[in-house]
């Protein structure tokens, strides 16, 4: 019954959109009317066929692409060196009636689509893998807030909308974030501590510190911050529910009673404190999308829901989910984590080099404006083009090695973590600062600091979720030093 009542709620995978872009200065405001973008999406047909015969094959595997079940077991590595070599434009599955669509995994590739925005929309058909029929839209608004933001607009709303949010994303503002982010960083690893010596590093560091940062930058009230980490959780739960309803009903039983009334709360809350912003300016990100236009005019409430939605909940799993990929890295190659720290001034390239290693947001849907020629493939108008960043950050032409750890390759930097083009990343420059804050006082406090082995992926098609990892802090099988260790570590 349970599981009956959630299905009515949500009827297809609601997958919240996790990149939140970066401003690109040149672009010329047009007069346009204002339109919501879940007012003009373009909704799945199943198209099982491409309008163009495929050049390509299709790889027969056990790994679905748009099953979140399937990414329980992280990248599929050995599948996108596949596809990179046989088929770099492939015709792939999709689940549950949707629309099946053109898989690029080759890094130039990618950066073609990203770099066609004319051609490769956001807005006409979302950025998700599925877009399902009106009628399944349920919660209703959860589901249009997903669509209704920034990062699932073409131009010129998006450049519009971005322009009034670079204060806060520029290098001025990011340093002085900077130094909030630092305490927080230190009051975080005292937790560590008094839990050590193995602790459970997503639940204690991961999760919570993109969350204050986002906070601080948003800001959300001191006493309103556990309300975000209570609407967060459900969220991830009903991603869970729906790639395996009886397990998460057996984990939680009342969920499936609970997620709408939390989803409204969620809602009614941000359309609040929306209101109260318009009336109350601060000097915050809230205030600014509160007062954010669209062709002079003052965002209509789908627009703020969808902000709101966007900034809160997708805006920490770039930075979560690298903080956690970038400990397992570095008990995976001890000759980098000794590199660092012998030289902590290579933190730097080391949050680079693990930001193409992790690839912490999976994919990207485009939808086709016109039709286009894409590596000898021919796709047609409407047809969906889905990127799959972690193919191309281990794409062999560009990056030597590329399964191998390596801080010192002359193109760290050159990853697409971030995507790449108009939509890149808008909190790059956040995310990077945290993880680098993050980085310098871990393995200055905790230099044996090891991955246990345990590690739990969520099952999520979008982001690289890991939900659970285990370190021990001063490496396997060892205690916290005593008093006169630590003296003795100090003056050595």
């Amino acid at each position: 019954m349970a599981v009956g009542v959630l299905r009515e709620w949500i009827d297809k995978p609601i997958l919240i959109p996790i990149l939140v872009e970066t401003m690109n200065a040149a672009s010329v405001v047009e007069e346009l009317e204002m339109q919501l973008v879940s007012d003009d999406i373009l909704e799945d047909n199943g198209q099982v066929d491409p309008k163009y015969g495929a050049v390509y094959p299709s790889l027969e595997t056990d790994f679905e692409l748009w099953n979140p079940n399937s990414w329980t077991r992280g990248h599929p590595h050995e599948l996108y060196k596949r596809m990179r070599d046989e088929a770099p434009v492939m015709w792939s599955k999709m689940g549950r009636g949707g629309t099946k669509f053109w898989s690029v995994s080759r890094y130039d590739d990618i950066k073609t689509v990203e770099l066609n925005p004319d051609v490769f929309s956001s807005q006409r058909g979302g950025i998700n893998l599925a877009v399902p029929p009106r009628d399944h839209w349920k919660p209703e608004i959860l589901v249009r807030a997903a669509m209704d933001n920034l990062i699932s607009m073409d131009e010129p709303q998006h450049m519009q909308m971005r322009i009034q949010q670079k204060d806060f994303f520029i290098p001025a503002y990011v340093k002085v974030l900077r130094e909030k982010v630092s305490q927080k960083v230190e009051e975080l690893l005292d937790d560590l501590e008094a839990n050590g010596p193995e602790v459970e590093f997503v639940k204690l560091f991961s999760n919570q510190l993109p969350l204050y940062t986002l906070c601080e930058m948003l800001g959300v009230d001191e006493e309103d911050r556990q309300k975000i980490v209570h609407w967060m959780h459900y969220l991830e739960m009903a991603s869970q529910f729906m790639a395996n309803p009886f397990r998460t009903f057996l984990g939680e039983p009342l969920f499936p009673f609970r997620f709408k009334k939390v989803v409204e709360e969620m809602f009614a809350y941000g359309a609040s404190v929306m209101a109260d912003r318009r009336k109350n300016p601060r000097e915050d990100l809230l205030t600014v999308i509160a007062h954010s236009k669209l062709n002079d005019e003052l965002l209509p409430q789908e627009y703020l829901d969808g902000s709101w939605l966007l900034i809160i909940f997708a805006g920490n799993d770039t930075t979560r989910n690298s903080l956690s990929g970038t400990i397992k890295l570095m008990t995976e190659w001890p000759d980098q984590r000794a590199m660092v720290l012998n030289d902590m001034s290579l933190i730097p390239r080391m949050s680079e080099e693990a930001l193409r290693m992790v690839s912490p947001v999976k994919h990207m849907r485009r939808t086709a404006l016109d039709d286009f020629e894409l590596n000898g493939q021919k796709i047609a108008k409407d047809e969906k083009v889905v990127m799959w960043y972690g193919a191309g950050n281990r794409d062999p032409n560009v990056f030597e090695n590329p399964d191998v750890f390596d801080l010192t390759r002359d193109n760290v930097d050159k990853h697409i973590a971030f995507g790449h083009g108009v939509h890149k990343c808008l909190g790059s420059r956040v995310a990077q600062m945290q993880l680098r804050v993050a980085y310098e006082q871990i393995f200055t406090r905790f230099p044996n600091i090891e991955f246990t082995g345990e590690i739990k992926y969520g099952p999520n098609a979008l982001v690289h979720a890991i939900s659970k990892l285990k370190v021990a802090l001063y490496g396997k099988g060892n205690s916290r030093p005593t008093v006169s260790q630590v003296k003795t570590l100090e003056t050595t």
